[in-house]
């Protein structure tokens, strides 16, 4: 309909210039229209929802038909945010990859049916199921991998490429939770391993790729990774909740899943490769089939309208609510610790748009995207008019079959587990979707069905192919002056118990709620911000025999439990613990933790002096009530840092970011210090 509206446009282009002149007048109202929608919620994400910066761009038969910005750069200042801001894209980098590794596939130097041990013949890992694995696998994410290696990688100026170079080391120690090709489920090492692919068959280091394969001819002077060259003042600034000066420039160093910068006209773009409309870079053929429905190739939630229904690279290939419309739209979110992105994209109306934030999340930008692209396809005349969000009745409980009872029963998904107890038609669930939706009771509807109390969640129990029972959840979240968005996933799996020895029972025991701290995490690393995100606190159920998600094996070892698709059974993890000199430690993808009850008081006189040991683990201390409510001055050697955390986990310090070396020390706190092997750090504490 868009391209024959286009033809009778061409055809008429012959009229009287008054015609011209209407039909030109009638498109600037248009966008003008578009542009107020926009701007409005631009101001509802700054004012509301966490962010301080915006950008957004739309991309129309090649033009840029929007673009504009909200919110400011600089908070000093007040300096507002421009559209020549570089931002980080997050997971919207996993499509650049994904289109080198479909260029290499119209050059025919790869097959992604085949073996990704022919590309990269130093990938195993201990799992001979590995050998299975092939590069369509890793852009759908159902090649059976845990997840991600975080560690080290997002970091405060800092390009460390460690992470990247110690991957195909540390998977060769490591299992899959699923068969290659089982089902699809979120995952981040996969598009680290198929960086490498691109960089060993095209000979080009990836950010060379990126740079002489996709930003020159397409001339993206924005569109750069952590390891290029580039004015740096180009960044737009970043800012931590509790402090108020910007923070350092964030490297998101998995640039294959996360760490391109770009700008939201850049990224819209870049949106028209993939829709097919730069044959001269992306193949037709590759980009479409890229928007192949991958996620029905496996074990899958639904087949009904949602955020998730994975593509190669894309997150979906039918996204909701565009679906209602008749239109298909492909997505693409990504969040880093400070930067926040979304991607959609119309192919069969050559329309894209991006959105780009500093703060906020890409959830959130996904909704506004969706509200102005739908605003604008109205006003192309492509949709008649937009559907209002939908609406709910408040839940009747009506009597529950007797034999639901039976979905009652111990649950777990990635990290945690609980008792699902159906009693009198009702069920309470903790926090859903991280927070977004909250803890609740939900009652029985019926057709099998609970809801909540205002009707718009929905929960199910789903009994799978592969013999698992996963509780299904379907969810309308409302978002106040943004808009609703849809999500349907499976939350949790039915655990059968797991008995355990006595002997094993009491070592587990004995770390129920305790919490172990991070020793490899580089002292650059934005981790150190936020404390209860990177620290690793177990929780056991001695009776089923689970531990923080995982399944109790012997008494040292746990391994992965959950085997659910979509997003909730993403970045597994076993437990490994080990005892070196008295102290207990516990073994995460390689990386070592150290237990709350090893960690020694800070040194209470007036100075001491902390090293980092041989190994190059960071050295952590608790504060006493000796050293409670001093003055702490650290002389910090070049590259080194610290942070000091109150009570509750909180952030006090991060010196990293504040470039503060002197805090007054919280009661029942903690402190780390860390820096190369040798550092040294000197450290002076005064009575306030």
């Amino acid at each position: 309909m868009k391209k024959m509206i286009a033809g009778l446009m061409a055809a008429a282009l012959f009229m009287i210039p008054v015609a011209q002149t209407f039909a030109q007048a009638n498109k600037g109202a248009a966008l003008d229209t578009v542009k107020e929608k926009a701007q409005l919620l631009a101001s509802e994400l700054v004012s509301n929802y966490g962010v301080s910066g915006l950008q957004y761009a739309i991309m129309d038969e090649g033009a840029v038909a929007l673009s504009d910005s909200a919110g400011v750069d600089d908070r000093a200042t007040k300096t507002p945010i421009t559209k020549d801001k570089m931002l980080g894209i997050g997971s919207v980098s996993k499509m650049y990859v994904t289109a080198a590794a479909m260029m290499l596939v119209d050059a025919k130097q790869i097959d992604i049916d085949k073996p990704l041990t022919t590309y990269i013949k130093d990938f195993k890992m201990a799992d001979e199921r590995y050998k299975q694995i092939t590069p369509r696998m890793l852009m759908n994410h159902s090649a059976g991998l845990y997840g991600s290696h975080y560690e080290s990688s997002m970091l405060f100026g800092d390009n460390d490429t460690s992470n990247h170079d110690k991957l195909l080391l540390r998977l060769q120690t490591e299992r899959l939770k699923s068969a290659p090709g089982e089902f699809s489920v979120y995952s981040n090492d996969s598009f680290q391993l198929l960086e490498q692919l691109v960089e060993r068959v095209s000979g080009l280091s990836y950010t060379e790729f990126i740079a002489q394969r996709i930003a020159k001819p397409l001339n993206l002077s924005a569109t750069k990774t952590p390891l290029d060259s580039f004015d740096r003042t180009r960044l737009a600034k970043t800012y931590f909740p509790t402090m108020n000066q910007a923070m350092p420039d964030e490297n998101a160093n998995v640039i294959g899943t996360g760490g391109i910068y770009s700008t939201a006209e850049e990224l819209s773009k870049f949106a028209d490769v993939l829709i097919g409309n730069h044959p001269d870079i992306l193949s037709v053929q590759a980009a479409e089939a890229m928007q192949s429905h991958e996620y029905k190739k496996g074990l899958w939630v639904s087949d009904e309208s949602n955020t998730f229904n994975y593509g190669l690279g894309w997150d979906a290939v039918s996204l909701a609510p565009f679906d209602d419309y008749g239109i298909t739209a492909l997505s693409k979110g990504g969040d880093t610790m400070m930067y926040h992105a979304a991607l959609i994209a119309l192919p069969e109306h050559n329309i894209s748009i991006a959105v780009l934030s500093s703060g906020g999340s890409s959830l959130y930008n996904s909704v506004f995207a969706t509200n102005v692209l739908l605003e604008y396809l109205k006003e192309e005349n492509i949709i008649p008019d937009i559907l209002q969000d939908k609406t709910f009745e408040p839940s009747v409980k009506v009597d529950m079959p007797a034999d639901l009872l039976a979905y009652s029963g111990f649950y777990g998904t990635v990290g945690s587990t609980l008792d699902i107890a159906i009693e009198d038609g009702e069920l309470a669930l903790p926090a859903l979707m991280g927070g977004f939706i909250p803890e609740q009771k939900y009652v029985y509807t019926g057709n099998g069905q609970f809801k909540n109390k205002e009707g718009s969640i929905t929960l199910s129990f789903d009994e799978q192919s592969n013999g698992k029972t996963y509780l299904k959840l379907s969810s309308y979240l409302d978002f106040p002056g943004i808009g609703q968005t849809l999500m349907v996933v499976y939350s949790y799996q039915k655990l059968d118990p797991n008995p355990l020895t006595p002997a094993t029972k009491q070592a587990w025991e004995a770390r129920n709620g305790k919490s172990y701290y991070p020793l490899n995490e580089k002292i650059t690393s934005i981790f150190y911000l936020l404390q209860p995100y990177f620290v690793k606190k177990v929780t056991v159920n001695a009776e089923y025999g689970y531990a923080s998600g995982t399944k109790i094996m012997d008494a040292n070892t746990a391994v992965n439990a959950a085997e659910i698709p979509v997003m909730d059974g993403r970045d597994a993890f076993d437990l490994h613990f080990y005892t070196l000199k008295n102290k207990e430690y516990l073994m995460i993808d390689g990386s070592s933790f150290i237990r709350e009850d090893a960690i020694a008081p800070l040194f209470s006189g007036k100075s001491s002096v902390s090293t980092i040991p041989p190994s190059g683990h960071a050295v952590w201390y608790k504060i006493d009530k000796k050293s409670a409510n001093k003055k702490m001055t650290v002389d910090v050697p070049a590259g080194g840092g610290f942070a000091v955390y109150d009570a509750a986990g909180m952030i006090v310090n991060f010196s990293i970011a504040s470039l503060e070396k002197s805090v007054t020390l919280p009661k029942d706190g903690l402190i780390v210090f860390g820096g190369q092997a040798g550092d040294t750090f000197k450290i002076d504490l005064n009575k306030q």
